[in-house]
C-alpha cells in the first residue's frame, strides 16, 4: 500500500509540475506575443527638412508597413527582372528566326532562279526532241498525258499568270515539267528502240570505209573510165581504194558470210566475196593476203586481208564492189554511210 500511495503522489507532482509548465510557457509567448505587436504596430516618423522651404514633411510608419513595402518592393524587382530575361530570350529568338528566315529567303529565291533556267532548258530540250521525232516521223504533241493537259508543249509554262504569293507558281511549274517530261519517256524508248534496230541494220549492209582506220582515197570511181592497160573507155564495176603501199588491212564493211576465196592471174588476182543480208554481196580484190576461209562469218570492221597488187593491176591497190542480187551498184553511195547519217542530223 505504501508504493502505491507514493507513486499516486508522484503522478500528482508530475502533474502539477507540467502544468505549471504549460502556464509558465503560455504567459511567456503571450507576453512575447504584446512585445512584437506593440514593436510591429509602434510608429516611427522620418522627418523631411527642405532647404528650399519652411514646411517640414513627416513620414509615419511602423514596422509592419515598412515591412509589407519591402515585400512590395522586391517583388516588383523581381517581376521586372524576369520580365527583363524573358524579353532578352524572346529577342534573341526572334532574331535568330529572323535569320533563318532570310537564309531561306535567300534559297528560295536560289530555287526560283534555279527553276526558271531548268524551264529554259527543258524549251531547248522539247525544241530538238520535237525536231528528232518529226525527222524520225514520230511526234509527242498529240500524246495524251494526265499531268500536262497541253500534250507535252512546254509553251504552257510561259503563259502562267504570277499567282499573289509568288511561290505556288514555281511549284506548278515544277508540276508541269514532271507531266512533260513523263510524257517523253515512251518517245525516248522508242527512239532508243529505233536506233538500235538502225544500228543492227547499218551492220548488215556494207556501211564503212572498206581500209582499217578510213585510210586511203578513190583512185578510180565507179562507171566509165578509162582502162589503164588498153587505153580505151570501159565501164568500171567498183572503186579502186589506194594506200600507195601494200600491207594496208582489209575490213568486211558488212556481217556476213565468205562465199568466195579465190585467186584469178589476169583478174582479180586474190580476191574475197562475201554475202550479206538483204541481196547485199561484197568484193574485195587485188589482195596480197587473204585471212578468211570460204564458209567463215565476218563481222563489220572485222579483217579479212591486205592490200596488195596481185591479178591484172598497175599499183597495190583494193578494188572493191557492191551487189545487190545480181545488179552492180556504186560502192560510193554506201561508203562511210554512218558519217552521213550523223552529218545529216
Amino acid at each position: 500500500m505504501a508504493s502505491v500511495h507514493a507513486y499516486k503522489r508522484f503522478e500528482n507532482s508530475l502533474v502539477q509540475k507540467v502544468k505549471h509548465t504549460i502556464l509558465l510557457i503560455g504567459k511567456g509567448m503571450l507576453s512575447g506575443g504584446a512585445l512584437l505587436f506593440q514593436a510591429l504596430t509602434r510608429r516611427y516618423t522620418i522627418v523631411l527638412v527642405p532647404h528650399s522651404a519652411q514646411k517640414v514633411y513627416n513620414l509615419h510608419f511602423t514596422l509592419v508597413s515598412f515591412c509589407c513595402f519591402i515585400l512590395v518592393f522586391v517583388g516588383l524587382a523581381g517581376v521586372f527582372f524576369w520580365y527583363g530575361t524573358s524579353l532578352n530570350t524572346t529577342r534573341g529568338s526572334f532574331t535568330d528566326r529572323d535569320s533563318r528566315l532570310q537564309d531561306t529567303q535567300a534559297s528560295l529565291d536560289q530555287l526560283r532562279d534555279e527553276t526558271a533556267l531548268l524551264l529554259r532548258e527543258a524549251k531547248g530540250f522539247e525544241t530538238a526532241l520535237s525536231g528528232t521525232l518529226s525527222s524520225l516521223g514520230s511526234d509527242i504533241g498529240g500524246r495524251n498525258n494526265p499531268n500536262n493537259p497541253g500534250g507535252g508543249d512546254l509553251s504552257s509554262f510561259f503563259d502562267i499568270t504570277e499567282t499573289p504569293d509568288g511561290i505556288l507558281q514555281e511549284v506548278h511549274d515544277v508540276r508541269q515539267l514532271a507531266g512533260y517530261l513523263s510524257s517523253v519517256v515512251e518517245p525516248v524508248k522508242e527512239i532508243g528502240t529505233l536506233l538500235n534496230s538502225q544500228s543492227a541494220l547499218l551492220t548488215e549492209i556494207p556501211s564503212i570505209w572498206p581500209i582499217k582506220g578510213g585510210i586511203g582515197h578513190i583512185s578510180m570511181f565507179f562507171g566509165q573510165n578509162k582502162n589503164p592497160f588498153s587505153g580505151q573507155y570501159y565501164i568500171h564495176k567498183g572503186i579502186d581504194l589506194s594506200t600507195y603501199r601494200q600491207g594496208d588491212p582489209i575490213v568486211a564493211t558488212a556481217d556476213g558470210q565468205v562465199v568466195t576465196v579465190d585467186y584469178e592471174h589476169s583478174g582479180f588476182g586474190n580476191n574475197v566475196i562475201i554475202k550479206h543480208k538483204h541481196g547485199f554481196y561484197t568484193r574485195y580484190a587485188h589482195m596480197l593476203t587473204i585471212r578468211v576461209t570460204t564458209g567463215q562469218r565476218v563481222q563489220q570492221g572485222e579483217v579479212i586481208g591486205y592490200i596488195g597488187n596481185t591479178g591484172l593491176s598497175t599499183g597495190p591497190h583494193l578494188h572493191y564492189e557492191v551487189h545487190i542480187g545480181s545488179d552492180v551498184v556504186d560502192p560510193y553511195k554506201y561508203i562511210n554511210i554512218r558519217s552521213n547519217l550523223s552529218r545529216s542530223h
